[in-house]
């Protein structure tokens, strides 16, 4: 049996299990995550330019001097020395925050990572630096004993999403239909999601991406994080602004650094990058709800340059009209029992 045949067989053995027609984060669930044909877990083969898509802490190391600027701050207001990443990409990220510190008052530094192929990456790219890596965070929270400072950057977009269309007499969620020819796209009735987004005044038609398993995620490890800071970035905005003129909704997928939209996201299982804008007043809401205080949501552009000197390189490129200081945000919560 070739590769191609055995993905099949694995979308049909998915099928099965879902009654005949996959819910769409069902499958993108098991695009990025299969423990043999997931993309994050054995498919990614880089990230940057040789890469399958480029992040800005490939190409600009500003980002993490602003994130060791804030876990400074964080530390001075009498945060422990302990760091959660979660989700750290080949690990240059983490390098410039950790190289931000000097030897003496180096940082207890954890990553959480599913992704075998990116965690060497990331032992290559920070040899040298006191690091633990962890398959859970839970694993994390219980060996910093809960208190401790965590961050992510472009983490919540890889949690597989609900996706959700306005009817006329309420919500339709997306579906899928594998056959050997083609997937087949359908729309089933009935969809109940905890979202800000349903209850935006949308026309019929507007598509929008719910992501309820980053929530359900949250809600498992939450009761461990005893104390501390939390700084998210990601790209997208609040609500209203995410699907402003975009009735189709922003849900895509990138190879080989070219973008695919519409049914071209379904092809390729296993072997794309499938992500959409993170809602963050989901975020700011389920986070409320969870017993987190929003501090801030504000522009990346913002969040740099109040951790920064304005003369600072990094500054200078987030100023950059359409960059990547417009599009993503970064919202800071506190946790504290």
């Amino acid at each position: 049996m070739s590769d191609a045949q055995r993905r099949f067989a694995c979308l049909l053995a998915l099928q099965e299990e879902c009654g005949g027609a996959i819910p769409f984060h069902r499958w993108m669930a098991a695009a990025l995550a299969h423990p043999e044909y997931g993309y994050y877990t054995t498919g990614i083969r880089d990230i940057g330019r040789r890469g399958d898509f480029t992040t800005w802490p490939v190409l600009d190391d500003g980002l993490g001097k602003a994130i060791a600027a804030w876990v400074r701050e964080c530390r001075q207001a009498g945060a422990s020395r302990s760091v959660i990443e979660i989700g750290a990409g080949n690990g240059l990220l983490a390098r410039a925050v950790n190289k931000a510190f000097p030897f003496w008052s180096r940082l207890d530094y954890h990553i959480v990572d599913i992704s075998g192929p990116l965690r060497k990456e990331q032992m290559k790219n920070l040899r040298g630096y006191r690091v633990t890596w962890h398959e859970s965070i839970t694993d994390a929270l219980r060996a910093t004993k809960g208190r401790v400072t965590i961050f992510s950057n472009e983490l919540v977009d890889a949690f597989p999403c609900r996706v959700l269309r306005k009817a006329e007499d309420g919500w339709e969620e997306l579906h899928l239909r594998v056959t050997p020819q083609q997937f087949h796209t359908i729309w089933q009735p009935g969809a109940v999601a905890q979202s800000t987004a349903l209850a935006m005044d949308f026309p019929v038609g507007q598509i929008v991406e719910v992501h309820e398993s980053y929530r359900e995620w949250c809600r498992e490890w939450l009761p461990l994080w005893r104390e501390g800071r939390m700084l998210t970035i990601d790209y997208g905005s609040t609500c209203a602004d995410v699907y402003h003129r975009r009735p189709g909704g922003t849900l895509r997928a990138y190879a080989h650094q070219q973008k695919f939209t519409n049914m071209e996201i379904f092809r390729g299982f296993g072997k794309r990058d499938i992500t959409a804008d993170v809602n963050f007043s989901d975020l700011q809401a389920w986070g409320e709800d969870m017993g987190l205080t929003t501090d801030t949501l504000q522009p990346l552009a913002e969040f740099v340059g109040d951790h920064l000197s304005p003369d600072a390189p990094a500054a200078e490129f987030l100023r950059q009209p359409g960059g990547a200081g417009e599009a993503f945000m970064a919202l800071l919560q506190t946790r504290k029992i």
